[in-house]
């Protein structure tokens, strides 16, 4: 018998381990995607506790923004350039018009804005994508979701009126993880309909060109004289896909706006840093003190310095724990008590295959793109969706086309704030909660943009709705 059992062992073995290597290789063929594919068409259907989908005949290409005269028309062209730095190094880039960050857009609030995309030699194809602003779906600018990617000597041309005020910004949806990395970015701020006090308003876009952390193109000191008792306001703007700290030194600062919505201000005391998250926004607002006052970067050179006569150094000093939305005066629960859906979205790595790679990748609810959930909505819902960043790392979490309203963090309540792009550190867990009021299909995922590339992705999907934009290679349309 123990002869037998010692002949068979080896035979259950050798079964066992084709068995495996079967479902490695079924695993493996399942995971590569076409050439071309409709990124709805893998993702199960959540629908949140909500009715069933109807059928599908809405196209997102329909969901265009308004047509007439515009009130503001601009033309972005996209090329490769070399940008020169503050001190004088010399950088490759992906630009808007020769320039990187790309051209300030400055607009009012219900403008019919027009901006036209021209892609020269981008060979990677490109698009442009109105970070945090809820534009119509046909203008989000996601490739492979929203439209095509904009190949060389071809164009494209963007609609919208904004209802917002406040600090965005806009950057390329194609190949973004790349794209907005080489330069492909800009400052979009929406200034409100109705004239208003005079102040210095600054837009302070914080990037990483070849190591080296800048504002705008100023990779050292940037000194300004300024009148005291000026009325400032400085839109700082994370285009990284890490966080940001930002030092304010010697200024009585108040945060005033985060992410292009106003809060009432909430002051950031002596010495305390704030910390914006990948695609984050925050606006400070103080008045100019008798003294030199300063905005640094930290673990950069990169600083704004402030005085009366446009002199003085940073002060470089360390800084204190960061400002916390969150810890704003007395919590005040938001008062919602129902919900038409609720949805889960849990952060977490798993092992398996992403499109052919092995490795322990991202994954939503236990899924790997592109089998990661679809949140299934309908026009007018009160929407819910509970965050949870079950990882060791940061999650800054970006929904297109809406704003999330802040209702807990931890379990605990809120003072609630509107934000599109929420900065998850690991292990916190968040309510939020929206109003589906901009049909069309939207994405959802990480603003680190190499998570998103590497699966950290989903879609919000109105009921009814369709694309006839494909994703994949051949389609040359990467909408990470």
């Amino acid at each position: 018998m123990r002869a037998r059992l010692g002949t068979l062992l080896p035979a259950f073995a050798l079964l066992a381990g084709l068995a495996l290597l079967g479902w490695l290789g079924w695993a493996w063929w399942q995971s590569r995607l076409p050439g071309r594919y409709d990124v709805t068409a893998y993702g199960e259907a959540d629908l949140g506790g909500g009715p069933g989908a109807s059928a599908r005949g809405l196209s997102v290409a329909g969901l265009r923004g308004p047509t007439g005269r515009p009130d503001y028309r601009v033309t972005l062209t996209a090329e490769q350039a070399s940008i020169r730095l503050a001190s004088g190094a010399r950088v490759v880039a992906w630009t808007f018009d020769g320039r990187s960050p790309g051209p300030e857009l400055r607009v009012h609030q219900g403008d019919l804005v027009e901006v036209t995309l021209v892609n020269r030699d981008i060979g990677d194809g490109v698009t442009i994508h109105w970070h945090g602003v809820d534009v119509p779906n046909a203008e989000d600018g996601v490739a492979g979701v929203t439209q095509d990617s904009v190949a060389p000597g071809e164009r494209y041309v963007y609609r919208f009126r904004p209802e917002q005020v406040g600090t965005f910004w806009y950057h390329t949806h194609q190949d973004a993880s790349k794209g907005v990395k080489l330069g492909l970015y800009g400052v979009l701020v929406i200034l409100p309909r109705k004239p208003q006090p005079e102040q210095l308003d600054l837009t302070l876009p914080v990037h990483t060109f070849a190591g080296r952390r800048v504002i705008g193109t100023n990779d050292g000191v940037q000194r300004r004289a300024v009148r005291p008792g000026t009325p400032i306001r400085l839109r700082f703007v994370n285009t990284d896909s890490s966080p940001t700290r930002i030092r304010l030194v010697r200024m009585k600062g108040s945060v005033a706006a985060i992410d292009g919505a106003e809060i009432e201000p909430a002051p950031v005391p002596e010495g305390e840093a704030i910390e914006i998250g990948a695609g984050g926004r925050y606006d400070v607002v103080f008045r100019m003190p008798p003294a030199v006052v300063s905005a640094e970067v930290a673990s950069s050179k990169a600083a704004l310095v402030l005085s009366p006569d446009g002199q003085g150094e940073p002060a470089a000093t360390p800084s204190r724990p960061v400002f916390d939305p969150a810890a704003r005066q007395a919590a005040t629960p938001a008062r919602l008590d129902r919900f038409d859906r609720t949805f889960l979205l849990k952060i977490g790595k798993k092992p398996g295959f992403l499109d052919g790679r092995p490795g322990r990748h991202w994954a939503i609810n236990g899924k790997l793109y592109p089998r990661t959930p679809m949140f299934m909505v309908a026009r007018g819902d009160l929407v819910r969706i509970l965050l949870v960043n079950d990882s060791g790392n940061v999650h800054p979490m970006h929904l297109h086309g809406h704003h999330f309203l802040v209702l807990t963090r931890n379990g605990k309540a809120v003072r609630p704030w509107s934000t599109d792009t929420l900065n998850m550190l690991p292990h916190e867990r968040y309510q939020v909660a929206f109003r589906a009021e901009n049909p069309g299909l939207w994405m959802l995922h990480c603003h680190n943009l190499g998570h998103a590339a590497g699966g950290l992705t989903m879609h919000v999907m109105y009921d009814g709705v369709m694309t006839p934009y494909r994703a994949g290679k051949t389609a040359h349309n990467d909408p990470e």
